[in-house]
């Protein structure tokens, strides 16, 4: 009969005969089986151990680490990480010895979760986040970082060692129940092991399921997105046309981009964002962690902190194309474009440029003059979208600003040769 933990590590195809493998080594059963589970399957195998000093018994570790390494002619890398004291220590500590792995690495470096570790990772993130993606636990490649013993489980890894006749190390932390995943381990899966013995398999294969489902999922969304412009100013009225659960992943995906980093958002939070507008005008919801959604006549934008800075001036040669932060500016003659100036009213370059403050032209039709703050309120664009919009000047007269306005003064006749003006997002707002 195959041992379970080595036709797990064989099955999940990231250990690759011949190729480098670095394994996290802490020391604990679970680490020194992948150990010996890599080098049964043929990987040329390193290891690191990372040691933070936070416990009385980390130079035993080190030396047994050391100790297994040069009885089983592994090359071992030792880092000592110095590790703050504010903060979560244990995610301190994880980041630390992912950093250490990235520079020492080879090509992958593994470690040794289990799907033990998968139950209570899946049972903590469901307590403490809502949202699918608590569900979703770890993956089995995130980079270079591979787990081969996603699917074996923390007794099976021991019952490897004893049957290979290896020696681990017991942390005593793992059992503290002042360390929340402590009591998960400890309580919570114990519980439910009650009910089950196969409970962490299920879960673990749960999480796995879902893990498969959900690149269905999010291509749905990035597809719904895709239609709205993609973000991240949205209109409001079409993304309350979406079902639901479309519109929650939309807003999901347009709360990450604004944050960069993975988030997730209540139920709650999702009605407020999709509430914003009811009143007409400008109106906003706090989504913690200093990100924001705006929503100014019907546009919403997600954000943190203050607006971006406006692009610098550039030169627009006519004819010719001009790139302007987000936007791509044309001036054609071939009478192509939204926007029609007499070809004797403007330079040969004239210049592309953000809005300023007391910024004024006469807008075609109005018989007068206006200042560009009231043609955008007028025209009902976003605020947080005014100084990114292409203004064109030729001197210190404003031409076009697009998809607003075009200056009287500069317009030609219909009928007459005219410079065709355009511009179009290249990317994003």
């Amino acid at each position: 009969m195959t041992e379970p933990a080595l036709a797990a590590a064989g099955a999940s195809g990231l250990v690759i005969e011949g190729e480098p493998l670095l394994v996290m080594l802490s020391g604990g059963a679970d680490s020194v089986c992948l150990l010996d589970v890599c080098a049964q399957l043929g990987a040329q195998v390193a290891a690191l151990h990372v040691n933070y000093g936070l416990r009385a018994a980390a130079e035993q570790d080190e030396g047994f680490c050391r100790e297994l390494c040069e009885r089983r002619d592994v090359e071992l890398t030792v880092e000592r990480a110095w590790l703050p004291r504010e903060g979560n220590t244990h995610q301190h500590a994880r980041d630390a010895r992912y950093r250490a792995a990235e520079r020492v690495a080879r090509a992958d470096y593994a470690a040794a979760h289990t799907a033990s570790d998968q139950a209570e990772t899946v049972l903590y993130r469901l307590a403490v986040s809502p949202g699918r993606r608590a569900l979703l636990g770890m993956e089995p490649r995130r980079g270079r970082l591979v787990r081969p013993l996603l699917h074996a489980t923390g007794e099976q890894t021991r019952a490897y060692c004893r049957w290979r006749g290896l020696d681990w190390r017991e942390d005593a932390s793992n059992d503290d129940p002042r360390f929340a995943r402590a009591r998960v381990r400890n309580e919570l899966l114990g519980a439910l092991r009650s009910v089950s013995p196969a409970a962490e398999e299920t879960v673990a294969e749960s999480a796995r399921l879902l893990r498969d489902e959900a690149v269905v999922i999010d291509a749905v969304a990035a597809e719904a997105l895709g239609g709205l412009g993609g973000g991240p100013a949205v209109e409001v009225a079409a993304l309350r046309a979406l079902p639901i659960a479309v519109g929650r992943l939309v807003l999901r995906a347009l709360a990450e981009t604004a944050a960069g980093d993975a988030r997730s958002l209540s139920s709650a939070q999702v009605d407020a964002v999709l509430a914003l507008g009811d009143a007409g005008g400008s109106s906003s919801v706090d989504l913690g962690d200093g990100l924001r959604a705006v929503c100014e006549y019907g546009t919403l934008r997600l954000g943190r902190g203050g607006d971006a800075p406006p692009p610098g001036p550039v030169a627009l040669a006519v004819p010719g194309t001009a790139q302007f932060g987000a936007w791509t500016v044309e001036a054609t003659l071939d009478g192509a474009g939204e926007a029609f100036v007499a070809p004797g009213a403007i330079d040969r370059t004239i210049t592309v440029r953000s809005w300023r403050d007391g910024d004024r032209m006469r807008p075609v039709g109005l018989g007068g003059s206006k200042t560009l703050q009231d043609l955008f309120t007028d025209r009902k664009v976003p605020r947080a979208l005014r100084r990114c919009m292409p203004v064109l000047v030729c001197g210190e007269a404003i031409v076009w600003v697009a998809g607003v306005a075009l200056d009287e003064r500069f317009a030609a006749v219909q009928g007459a040769e005219a410079v065709g003006l355009a511009a179009r997002r290249s990317q994003p707002l």
